[in-house]
């Protein structure tokens, strides 16, 4: 067994290898722009103690700390590593598809061009939509909240590690389109599949929401509606790539299989006469 497994731990070890030398290739380049990345990243923050310093005299003098000596050091090798793996995506989606490619037919190979493009394009967009979209209102909430009495002091190091997990989440989240694409390409679901799973698929969704976001229903909410609206969108791409097949269609394959059973039993019995 462990020699029919090699060859394929072997291209495993080979697809982790150039993903991880893409990776680290990436971080360094990005630890170059890691200031310019920071205050793309501080930004949404700057503007929600900005906000909230007009509404409180106490969030007036509210900013942006650090609590280790080398605070400043730890918090750019983050930055810089979240920025080489949205970077570095194209590579990996392209080494997760050639790992797999050896088990497709010739017309499925040749989607390695969507596949890394589309899984790029919507990672992105989701990371654009958290930026833009959520974390603004996430953010003016939670410092407000409670800034009439307190002085918002808030840590870098807690802020980058909180900004990262929102990136991803929704990064990730936003693949199931392309990846809901891919499976019913491949045959492994179809639309009826997935709308008979789609009431246990909304308290996935608001699981997923609540450990992915602040705890507010507010960041809850805006990230768990994209997610039922893309979920209904691979409804629809799965239906155009791989279509359950209609009730007759079933009932008569169901008659074939049950005439062909008859026949091979009464070919047996015949024999055993």
């Amino acid at each position: 067994m462990f020699e029919e497994l090699r060859p394929h731990l072997v291209e495993l070890r080979k697809r982790l290898g150039i993903s991880v030398a893409a990776l680290i290739v990436m971080f360094f380049v990005m630890f170059y722009f890691h200031e310019a990345l920071l205050n793309w990243m501080v930004q949404p923050l700057n503007d929600a103690l900005l906000e909230v310093g007009k509404k409180s005299v106490n969030a007036a003098n509210g900013m942006v700390t650090t609590s280790q000596v080398g605070g400043a050091f730890f918090v750019a090798l983050k930055v810089s590593f979240f920025a080489a793996i949205v970077t570095a995506l194209p590579i990996i989606l392209s080494q997760i598809w050639l790992f797999i490619a050896p088990g497709l037919y010739a017309h499925e190979k040749k989607m390695i061009l969507p596949f890394i493009v589309g899984g790029t394009v919507m990672f992105v967009v989701g990371v654009l939509f958290a930026y833009y979209v959520v974390t603004p209102f996430g953010f003016d909430f939670l410092i407000t909240f409670g800034s009439f009495k307190f002085t918002p002091l808030i840590n870098i190091e807690d802020y980058v590690g909180f900004f990262t997990k929102i990136m991803f989440g929704f990064g990730i989240a936003f693949e199931l389109p392309v990846f809901s694409y891919f499976l019913a390409l491949l045959g492994l679901i179809d639309d009826r599949q997935m709308t008979s799973f789609f009431k246990y698929a909304i308290v996935i969704i608001f699981i997923v929401a609540a450990l992915l976001t602040p705890p507010d229903v507010l960041t809850q909410l805006l990230m768990a509606g994209p997610l039922i609206i893309l979920y209904g969108f691979s409804i629809l791409i799965v239906k155009l790539v791989n279509p359950a097949p209609k009730e007759e269609e079933e009932e008569e394959e169901a008659k074939e299989e049950v005439e062909q059973i008859a026949k091979e039993s009464t070919g047996h019995s015949r024999e055993k006469r």
